[in-house]
């Protein structure tokens, strides 16, 4: 998968209602669009730090600010989710199947 935590909100999915591997394959589906934008803003989180980190050793200081760093992240969700290759949601679907197994068992 990816080597990014995301969290994906179980919330509105029915655990009980899961038993086939079909069911966990379609919900997954249902899920994956968010997920996909919440792995994209991980990723642009991590490149926003990495980009500031990389100014600040070059000794430039430009201050961005929150809401530019919001608007960065919610952009770099939404591109990875409209980009991402057919590879990267078929590894993330199964990332989802696993863990709503999971949370399966420990409801």
């Amino acid at each position: 998968m990816s080597k990014y935590q995301i969290n994906i909100d179980f919330s509105n999915v029915d655990l009980a209602s899961l038993e086939t591997d079909e069911d966990f394959k379609k919900q997954a589906k249902i899920l994956l669009p968010q997920a996909l934008v919440k792995l994209g803003e991980t990723v642009g989180e991590k490149t926003w730090e990495e980009l500031n980190n990389t100014q600040n050793k070059a000794g430039t200081k430009q201050k961005f600010s929150q809401s530019e760093k919001r608007r960065f992240i919610q952009e770099t969700g939404k591109n990875y989710q409209r980009h991402a290759s057919n590879r990267e949601r078929q590894e993330l679907e199964e990332y989802i199947v696993e863990q709503l197994r999971s949370h399966k068992q420990g409801a």
